[in-house]
């Protein structure tokens, strides 16, 4: 019964034809070991006629059976319908979208169905990813010890169970008439290995792998009988080329066809295997032709297309193979060893694939961006409809990829810090917007990545182009990478200073359009204003005193006049122009004052005062839940001289502070004495709605109740003039502007620049600054 398309399985139970019956001991099997907990749900794949849907919907299950076959779900409709708890539904566990089925399972069924799939690793990694906490996977199924030689197409053999139950929390096998049932949970993983073979003879070291993907976007890889995943591939033969090579291994190995013309050699791979020097191509096979079959069973047990995603947890692979996929898919294979690479200048067409359950949640994704405002124009629609953003970051599943509301981090240092990935979509597509392109458009990027880019990209349309530059030589090689297997070849990816600009040959004439920096920024580097043309747009995530907007510029001459903001986060500048936030820590540590913009001042006396009496001011401004108030944040930021961030530890904090812990506040300092605010509950609610905080105002110190008042009445200002969403007027100047030359306002100076804020009743008489020491004032103007 070697049935491997849906047709021959829809004639078989349109011929009356079923399979084998649910016994008694499989229903006490299952009885016992996954009785139903209370609402649970049960899928089960493969359900054939339905009598395991029909029989766990009997023991309490809520149930999901499913089959590809339309005459086998015909019949389990007519045969028990009155199985209320059951849905029927026809799916395709390895081609389809499984969008239909629920998120969650506390049991999944595959009786008698597991040798029947092609890819069976691929399809038990996606539903184990469906249990609920505690849930269980069951397979039944026949082996090869209990099944005649011609009919163990439909059994399993030991070698088979193995690597099934590999990876699983907790494993039982159980032995009911003559069939093996295996009881799985916890999550499919097996960590990732790059293994090697036996010692090699010196002439086999040289040699090429075809990487290969489907039209889902999977690559194929084959488990060999030696118990690992191997690329098709080998070495090459008399004075064959790599392309030759592995197209010609390809057909003999998996019966699929590609001409040379697509095949693509990406880098030559140089390490040792057991001491001998090896030498491996990789070679990206663009279009082929043919169904993957066994070839070679003395060296194959099957071929499986896999995805991408699920790579790093597919336990031992072929070193040579982990190598190549890494180097495809920069990042996708985690822990590898070292190995040297020598990338070819070979241009690659664009790969295509893509599985429907990706356009269905792209689509998604962009409609959840447009109903938030964040995308007003066709052509970004239109971009975030098209780009596949999965494929920009191939080591995570879909779901995480099409996030709307998440960024992916996609590189980190050795302390674990993000230090690259793709924004959340919602704030690319806001970023976007911003530039204000137009067909055409050349655009400057820094920060890589490939997905904003390539948005970027889609949106100038051919007669465009994106020059994106990173300082991580890792950020640009994955970035060339997944523009060439996924990109509009619009993108130019550069290894460099992003703060520099990009390099002058890569300067357009007229300069660029727009500029876009992708990463949290302290200043405004020189280099982008002066690429930048007249009237052009430039956007960037600008820290002031440690708060980041995205703030888009235009350029007027020498000056950038801001035209919107929007509250963000990003990764951290890691260029030549970036700075580290001068701090001093208070109490051994508990509390730490950071100066985010300006110097450290004299604190003496201070830790003392914190010691001594609270001194408190409720300014009467309220808010309720869900209100914005970021620009309370910016406005004390920049009206107020000396201001500065109270942190407190998240560790160490003993409630001198009354600010949670591993937070920090808005603060002024004075003479051995400081203020910062907070927000306190004062009406509690059932809903959020009901709920409300006010505005108190703490401090310490002599000089403790004036700056409570300068601080209470900073806030109340902001109340009556800004509160509802009204930003600043702001101007960027270079730095050594005459002050006669700057617009009235509160100036905030960088190293670079000068930034000049109009803030709405800044006429309005407020109280003068406390009178400070001249060593503090010094130290707050720049020493």
């Amino acid at each position: 019964m070697g049935y491997v398309v849906p047709e021959e399985w829809d004639t078989h139970y349109k011929d009356g034809k079923g399979f084998r019956l649910l016994g008694g001991a499989e229903r006490a099997v299952l009885s016992e070991h996954v009785p139903a907990p209370d609402g649970g749900q049960a899928l089960d794949v493969g359900c054939g006629t339905g009598g395991l849907a029909a029989f766990l919907a009997g023991i309490g299950y809520q149930v999901d059976g499913i089959d590809y076959a339309d005459n086998a779900l015909i019949r389990a409709r007519t045969e028990h319908a009155g199985a209320e708890r059951v849905r029927w539904l026809r799916l395709d566990i390895e081609q389809d979208d499984l969008a239909e089925l629920s998120e969650g399972y506390d049991l999944i069924t595959l009786r008698l169905m597991f040798p029947f799939l092609r890819d069976r690793t691929r399809v038990l990694d996606a539903l184990g990813e469906r249990l609920r906490p505690g849930g269980a996977l069951v397979v039944i199924t026949p082996t090869t010890s209990h099944t005649p030689p011609e009919r163990r197409d439909i059994a399993l053999d030991e070698d088979e169970i193995s690597l099934l139950m590999a990876g699983w929390k907790e494993t039982e096998r159980l032995e009911v008439d003559e069939l093996a049932v295996l009881i799985l949970r916890g999550p499919c993983h097996t960590a990732i290995r790059a293994v090697e073979k036996r010692p090699p003879t010196p002439h086999a070291m040289t040699g090429a792998l075809a990487v290969v993907t489907d039209t889902a976007g999977r690559v194929l890889l084959g488990r060999s009988t030696r118990g690992m995943w191997e690329l098709p591939g080998g070495k090459a033969s008399g004075g064959e080329g790599f392309e030759a090579a592995a197209v010609r291994e390809l057909e003999e190995e998996t019966g699929l066809f590609a001409a040379e013309s697509d095949a693509h050699v990406l880098t030559v791979l140089v390490d040792d295997s057991h001491g001998v020097p090896r030498l491996t191509a990789v070679v990206r096979i663009t279009a082929w032709s043919g169904t993957p079959t066994n070839r070679e069973r003395e060296l194959f047990a099957r071929w499986e297309w896999l995805e991408l995603h699920a790579l790093s947890h597919i336990g031992d692979v072929f070193a040579p193979a982990a190598q190549a996929l890494d180097a495809v898919w920069p990042g996708i294979i985690p822990g590898l060893p070292p190995v040297h690479a020598y990338p070819l200048a070979t241009v690659q067409p664009p790969v295509p694939g893509e599985s429907a359950e990706a356009v269905r949640l792209r689509e998604k994704m962009a409609d959840a961006v447009i109903a938030g405002g964040w995308a007003p124009s066709a052509p970004v629609h239109e971009a975030l409809r098209t780009v596949p953003r999965h494929r920009y970051t191939p080591e995570k599943d879909l779901r995480t990829a099409y996030d709307d509301d998440l960024a992916v981090v996609t590189c980190r240092d050795d302390a674990g810090r993000a230090t690259s990935s793709v924004s959340a979509a919602w704030l690319q597509a806001d970023m976007v917007e911003s530039l204000h392109l137009r067909p055409g458009s050349s655009v400057y990027e820094a920060g890589s990545g490939g997905y904003n880019a390539e948005l970027i990209a889609h949106v100038i349309g051919p007669g465009g182009q994106v020059v994106t530059v990173d300082i991580d030589p890792y950020v640009v090689h994955r970035t060339r990478r997944f523009t060439a297997e996924a990109g509009s070849g619009r993108v130019v990816a550069l290894h460099g200073d992003g703060s520099l600009g990009a390099p002058p040959r890569h300067v357009p004439r007229g300069r660029f359009d727009a500029s876009v920096i992708t990463h949290n920024v302290w200043d405004i580097a020189p280099a982008w204003r002066e690429q930048l043309a007249e009237g052009g747009h430039l956007v960037l995530p600008l820290e002031i005193h440690g708060y980041t907007r995205s703030i888009t510029f235009q350029r007027q001459g020498d000056v950038l006049r801001a035209r919107g903001f929007t509250h963000c986060g990003f990764v951290r500048d890691q260029g030549g122009h970036a700075r580290t936030t001068p701090f001093v820590d208070l109490l051994d540590g508990q509390l730490q004052i950071r100066f985010e913009d300006g110097y450290p001042v004299p604190t003496e006396g201070l830790e003392e005062a914190l010691r001594g009496p609270r001194h408190e001011v409720a300014t009467g401004v309220t808010v309720g839940s869900g209100v914005y108030f970021g620009s309370l944040q910016l406005f004390a930021a920049t009206t107020l001289p000396s201001f500065c961030r109270l942190a407190v530890d998240r560790d160490k904090d003993t409630g001198i502070a009354r600010i949670a812990k591993g937070a920090d506040a808005p603060a002024i300092l004075g003479n051995a004495s400081l203020a910062y605010f907070t927000h306190i509950a004062t009406r509690q609610g059932d809903t959020p709605a009901g709920r409300l905080w006010e505005f108190v105002v703490h401090a310490f110190g002599d000089q403790g109740p004036a700056l409570a008042t300068q601080l209470a009445d900073t806030v109340r200002a902001w109340d009556r003039d800004v509160r509802d969403g009204v930003a600043p007027a702001l101007t960027v100047h270079p730095a050594g502007t005459p002050d006669h030359r700057l617009s009235a306002g509160d100036v905030l100076d960088k190293k670079h620049s000068r930034l000049v804020f109009q803030w709405p009743g800044r006429d309005a008489q407020l109280p003068a600054p406390v009178e400070r020491t001249e060593a503090v004032t010094a130290a707050q103007e720049g020493m």
